[in-house]
């Protein structure tokens, strides 16, 4: 049957999903408009209609990113009677949903029978920040009708799925009735935007003037500007990721913007944002948040272990989101991709929330309908996707490689990647560094690669690295001592100046590197579980085994490393942090 949908299409039909493919990439790939896949589009015919599947993404959707159903059923389950049961009736509507369905590798949005009913070809939904800051204001009816005119069409909050289908259906109906036209624009509380018309064009002319009109009611405009983050992150965040993972290693991230710094700088503004606006916020970042407004990293980690055992115990999950004083918005995720969606999610429900008081403040949902979100199996699904899946043995482990731009660091970076670790390439040579971070995050799953131009030869180089590498996963579990020079020569030919320089890279390098990592890792090792340990390592050489003739430099330096891998291990070791060296033949 899919292959016979691809084989028959006419050509209004060929056009029109090329034109559905355009609009929603136009869309799905501006943050302003589309935040962790939030959204959904579609286009139909007489007989068909094709929309956006479920864990599809707007902003790189295809014509296999889309399902096709066959209007004809979808009409009769608009006409039909389901149970009373929330969970029932889901269960009923997902299966006639399903028998609809002509691309059965393809779930389609449970929106989809609302852009069925609404009679236009073309239906773009979003969830746009400046629509829902009035639509998740105290004052959104009353708001929208003085900026758009008695004519616009509000539907209040209700649950979604077949509830605020019939709902929708109810009032597009009465709508027609009272205005004989059709509605172009469908506003919902604490949820978004549907817009509809006969071409793409239209579509984003209505879009264009609604955001338009938005920007000219809104008293304040965005706080903007990246800030900084602190210093004092390194004292918090591996703490705090260690209390947070005693059920498998979480990544940590942190952002911090002049938005950001409004809500923990005003504890009072804290109570704004405490409650999720929309389901996508549930779905991404959970109904609860810590809030830490201590004024110390020696206070905030003393209040977290109290607070989070605590928040787990009566909810039953660890939080996802944390608003730390003088640190910023810290993300709690499973992966690093998922730290970067609940960052984005959670910085929009801040958006939203700021933007409300142009309308009387904001509006969250209430405790019911949150609860009707948590325990919803189409959101749960949609958790699902979002989560992504273990990778192997370094799953979601920290690992800094020195010296992985290329050669040898790069492919031990490559091989831990696949296997699941967050790699922090650290190497002087940014244009090669840059492209193997993009390399890697090309073949990469739920976990991320970041370059950070580092000169393991000065400490505040290094310094700069674990700070970088903090603030971006919020731990440091392996160390890779990898970067290295070679100047051979003897003694006739070695200048004070080639030997100075290799056994500064080779050696004291190995020092520096060790000296700071270390800090982070007794941190980590303080706050975890008794059987989380940390890991340095050098790439030695067998140079550091055998002398080398004519190669006494680089050897010197080998051998130096091995005395110190061994006294580190010896020191490191109460601390639970192993220290060991490899030592490779030749690698051409």
């Amino acid at each position: 049957m899919e292959q016979e949908s691809h084989t028959f299409l006419a050509e209004n039909d060929i056009l029109g999903i090329r034109d559905l493919i355009y609009i929603s990439r136009f869309y799905g790939q501006d943050s302003r408009f589309v935040i962790a896949g939030g959204g959904n589009t579609s286009y139909k015919n007489k007989e068909r209609i094709w929309v956006k599947a479920s864990g599809a993404a707007l902003a790189t959707i295809d014509e296999e990113g889309f399902a096709q159903l066959d209007r004809n059923k979808l009409r009769l389950m608009s006409e039909k009677e389901y149970s009373s049961d929330s969970t029932k009736r889901e269960e009923q509507v997902k299966h006639d949903l399903a028998e609809a369905t002509l691309t059965k590798g393809r779930r389609p949005s449970v929106e989809t029978s609302m852009h069925d009913v609404i009679d236009y070809p073309f239906v773009v939904h979003l969830h746009p920040t400046a629509v829902n800051g009035l639509m998740c204001a105290q004052n959104a009816e009353s708001e929208l009708k003085r900026i758009f005119g008695e004519k616009a069409l509000y539907i209040e909050y209700t649950d979604p799925g077949y509830v605020l289908f019939k709902k929708v259906y109810d009032r597009i109906k009465e709508y027609r009735v009272t205005y004989k036209e059709e509605a172009k624009v469908i506003w919902l509380q604490n949820h978004g935007i549907f817009v509809a018309a006969n071409s793409i064009e239209e579509i984003q002319s209505i879009y264009s003037d609604i955001f338009q009109k938005l920007e000219q009611a809104f008293s304040t405009p965005l706080l903007a500007g990246e800030r900084d983050t602190c210093r004092c992150t390194e004292e918090i965040l591996p703490a705090l990721r260690m209390m947070l993972s005693d059920h498998g290693l979480k990544t940590l991230k942190v952002r911090k913007n002049e938005l950001i710094k409004y809500f923990y700088d005003n504890p009072d503004t804290q109570q704004d944002i405490s409650k999720p606006f929309t389901p996508d916020a549930i779905v991404y970042c959970k109904s609860n948040y810590i809030f830490l407004n201590d004024e110390t990293p020696e206070t905030v980690l003393e209040a977290a272990q109290n607070i989070i055992p605590a928040f787990r115990d009566k909810l039953g999950y660890p939080p996802k989101v944390m608003l730390i004083k003088g640190i910023g918005l810290v993300a709690v995720g499973d992966n690093a991709q998922q730290c970067d969606i609940i960052l984005d999610v959670f910085e929009d429900a801040m958006k939203i929330a700021y933007l409300s008081y142009s309308f009387g403040g904001p509006h969250s949902m209430t405790q019911e309908q949150i609860d009707f979100i948590d325990n919803w199996e189409v959101e749960n699904y949609r958790r699902s996707v979002a989560a992504g899946t273990s990778r192997g043995r370094a799953d979601n482990k920290t690992i800094i490689i020195t010296g992985a731009a290329q050669g040898f660091g790069e492919g031990i970076g490559r091989c831990l990647l696949e296997e699941g670790a967050n790699i922090v390439i650290a190497d002087l040579n940014e244009e090669a560094g840059s492209a193997t971070a993009e390399k890697f995050n090309r073949i990469a799953k739920s976990n991320r690669a970041i370059f950070v131009k580092t000169n393991v030869a000065e400490i505040a180089s290094l310094e700069n690295l674990v700070h970088e590498t903090i603030s971006q996963f919020g731990a440091i579990d392996c160390f890779i001592s990898n970067a290295g020079v070679l100047r051979a020569g003897g003694l006739e030919d070695m200048t004070p100046e080639n030997f100075n320089f290799v056994t500064k890279i080779n050696y004291s390098a190995y020092f520096y590197c060790a000296k700071i990592v270390s800090r982070v890792m007794k941190l980590q090792t303080k706050f975890a579980s008794a059987g989380y340990y940390t890991d340095i390592i050098q790439v030695n050489s067998k140079s550091g085994l055998q002398g080398s003739k004519a190669n006494f430099a680089y050897a010197g330096g080998k051998f130096g490393g091995i005395g110190l891998t061994q006294s580190f291990a010896l020191e490191l070791a109460p601390y639970r942090i192993k220290v060991n060296a490899v030592c490779p033949g030749n690698f051409y």
